[in-house]
């Protein structure tokens, strides 16, 4: 029976080829949209390497000192973290790792600029890097202040071609490293491992930085078990009340949340939409990500309504223009079931030839993604969980938009049927 239905079904798309078209454009290009939107989100915040543990995984990128009437966002601070953050309940290791600072090369007169990170040993150990030669420094490396250096396969090629980096000597920053160990590129939309060069922050220039309350540091903490990650929270926030501020007459509350990181996304999203508004304050020391969600919701949603919304008028039209042939059949006794498990049949099939196309295009269009190198070392896939997504989506999107139109054909009465089409 279904592969009748099936038969017939495609008979009837090839016959009414001008409302197939239609169809599937609308299909194939929303499901491309919601493909390359769901993969470069699943590249960006899924559990991957070096970032395979983020359900264990809290970050501190954010840090505001504020008062009545002043605002201070210069972000946090190695002192911050150094007194404040070491030997917390429930975290199994802590990064204290600078945010990302370009560092000048010179190859053969060629100026070279390169993505440059100071870090501690801990970092090695929370993330997962891909070594493809030597391996990271060690603790010892930092507390010597060893001027060594873990780069990634990119600057490799830069610096010394096909031939082995363990070993040899590179200049960033107008200062000089020994490669002790090769990395896979990262991608820059995993802000908190990527970076061209990473050394130990203990080879920074001048020790001011330990003094420093706010400035450019970050730190991850990695939980023993995802149950310890609001304990985490806590207790750091309990911390924050203790820390000494300076001139606390201008700024007397420090906020410096350990989030995952979809909630820091989610943090600069709110603040580049609302701005800060001291009047609002401690909305900053909370979540936004349940914004975001709902936002990216709402979003979806409406975007996948509007096409299934002309779909359904689309369906209808279709079947007003078949009303004589489902008269014929329902005069000679096709029940009303019959009709609508053949009309939704062939609104599902058309739908997953949709479906189809749209992720055919989607491998282009990402692959073109790749190629551009508008995001750094980023490879945007179609992998297995995001065609799940995708099937499932194309199977609900033929069923919302089929089961209507043929709910509606099915209370068509015979008669009016064969004189045009009524429906009741």
């Amino acid at each position: 029976m279904l592969n009748h239905y099936l038969i017939l079904a495609t008979k009837v798309l090839l016959r009414r080829k001008f409302f197939t078209f239609i169809s599937l454009f609308a299909i194939s290009f929303t499901l491309l949209v919601l493909t390359i939107t769901t993969a470069m989100l699943d590249h960006a915040f899924g559990a991957a390497a070096p970032e395979s543990r983020q359900d264990r995984m809290l970050a501190v990128q954010y840090a505001v000192l504020y008062g009545p009437h002043n605002m201070t966002g210069n972000g946090p601070g190695f002192k911050l973290f150094d007194q404040y953050a070491r030997n917390m309940p429930g975290v199994e290791r802590l990064s204290l790792f600078t945010r990302n600072f370009e560092a000048v090369s010179y190859i053969n007169g060629q100026k070279v600029q390169s993505s440059m990170k100071r870090t501690d040993a801990e970092f090695w150990q929370i993330l997962d890097f891909t070594f493809v030669e030597g391996g990271p420094y060690s603790h010892d490396d930092v507390g010597q202040a060893r001027f060594v250096a873990v780069i990634n396969a990119t600057t490799r090629r830069r610096f010394f071609g096909a031939g082995q980096a363990v070993g040899q000597t590179l200049e960033a920053f107008d200062q000089r490293f020994r490669v002790v160990g090769v990395v896979q590129d990262v991608s820059e939309m995993r802000n908190i491992p990527f970076a061209d060069i990473w050394v130990p922050f203990t080879t920074a220039r001048s020790n001011a930085y330990k003094a420093q309350l706010m400035g450019t540091f970050n730190a991850i903490a990695l939980a023993k078990n995802r149950s310890a990650l609001p304990g985490i929270r806590g207790e750091f926030n309990a911390r924050l009340k203790r820390v000494e501020i300076p001139d606390p007459r201008d700024n007397d509350t420090l906020v410096a949340p350990f989030e995952t990181k979809f909630e820091n996304f989610a943090r600069s999203i709110a603040e580049a939409i609302q701005g800060f508004d001291l009047r609002k304050r401690p909305s900053f020391a909370e979540s936004q990500a349940w914004k975001a969600v709902l936002a990216f919701t709402v979003v979806a949603v409406l975007f996948v309504l509007l096409p299934t919304i002309n779909l359904i008028n689309l369906n209808v039209s279709r079947i007003m223009e078949r009303a004589s042939e489902i008269g014929v059949r329902k005069a000679f006794g096709a029940s009303s079931r019959t009709l609508v498990v053949q009309f939704v049949i062939e609104n599902v099939l058309l739908t997953l030839i949709g479906a189809l196309v749209g992720f055919v295009l989607s491998l282009f269009v990402l692959r073109a993604f790749n190629e551009s190198g508008i995001i750094r070392y980023a490879h945007f896939a179609v992998n297995l969980r995001v065609f799940a997504y995708g099937v499932l989506l194309a199977l609900a999107f033929g069923l919302v938009s089929g089961v209507y139109p043929a709910w509606r054909m099915s209370r068509m009465h015979p008669v009016a049927a064969l004189k045009g089409g009524h429906l009741r």
